[in-house]
């Protein structure tokens, strides 16, 4: 016998899934026609699950009108050829240092294998995407990172060559827009050149940051291993403004690797983007139900 649900049950289950698509109206009202940009990189790449619900999510959000447009990072692949080809990999304050040979391997892996790969993922999903870099149709000028580090012994400033590790310097956001305005979606690796003809390799938040700010974007999403930022009892802060993240990270409760992501969700909101969010990759549709239920799923950054 064909298990049947009980037909009251299944209208229950109707009329929840109309409730859902009602609740939703007033948000697909407010972003038709905005561009949403999305930063997809931790864990979640590894996993394939995870990756096909991305991809149908990116399909939906360009389905009722929005343009969402992804930039992903790369690390652990990267890590993981330069481990299989032999080259030895340097960091100094968590950041790579970056030689020629390491510069071209991540080239291979971010434009590559991982850009072709979320491009088949968002193709299986029934959307076109289009996998960039920052090189193409000149979308952003890299300037070598400064750093500088303390001696512990001295106590002196020292500037750090960290190779050739860049951040946006410019940004022509041309090419996106083509792309968008064709039914598109645009696919970038964070790689760029410099002003100086170099290949450079820029962290994707920064580059995520950088392009939503030059887009004017509603919202950029940075997709994270965590769920957000969380208080000194681990509760999920919804909502924070450029003020309260000063505070928090005087306070030590942001520390690590949160102080970067944060960072960039203040440059963006500063610099032309309508509010950020740091929402936890590792849940299934995460970005949907951040977008469109009144609760949301993540932290929401806005000046």
């Amino acid at each position: 016998m064909p298990h049947t649900m009980d037909p009251s049950a299944e209208r229950t289950l109707n009329l929840t899934k109309a409730e859902t698509l009602i609740e939703a109206l007033p948000y697909l009202q407010r972003y038709a026609g905005r561009t949403f940009v999305v930063k997809y990189g931790g864990h979640a790449m590894g996993d394939p699950e995870l990756a096909r619900d991305f991809a149908e999510d990116v399909v939906l959000l360009k389905a009722v009108g929005i343009n969402p447009v992804v930039v992903h990072g790369g690390g652990p692949q990267i890590g993981a050829m330069l481990k299989k080809l032999g080259v030895e990999s340097r960091f100094v304050d968590g950041l790579r240092v970056t030689d020629k040979e390491t510069a071209d391997v991540a080239e291979m892996v971010l434009s590559g294998a991982i850009n072709k790969e979320l491009v088949g993922w968002i193709a299986g999903a029934g959307g076109k995407a289009i996998g960039i870099s920052g090189k193409d149709g000149g979308l952003v000028t890299a300037s070598k990172v400064r750093r500088t580090t303390k001696d512990p012994d001295s106590n002196i400033e020292q500037v750090v060559d960290l190779g050739f590790v860049g951040e946006p310097e410019t940004v022509d956001t041309a090419i996106i827009e083509t792309c968008c305005a064709a039914g598109m979606i645009p696919v970038i690796a964070p790689i760029a050149a410099g002003s100086d003809g170099a290949t450079y390799n820029i962290n994707a938040d920064t580059m995520a940051g950088a392009i939503a700010a030059a887009l004017g974007a509603a919202r950029l999403f940075l997709l994270t291993d965590v769920a957000g930022v969380l208080d000194k009892d681990k509760q999920l802060l919804t909502d924070l403004t450029p003020s309260d993240i000063a505070r928090l990270q005087a306070d030590g409760i942001i520390s690590g690797g949160m102080i970067p992501k944060l960072e960039t969700c203040v440059h963006a909101v500063e610099a032309g983007c309508e509010a950020a969010v740091v929402l936890d990759g590792r849940v299934p549709h995460a970005m949907l139900l951040e977008i469109f239920t009144s609760r949301g799923a993540g932290t929401l950054i806005r000046a």
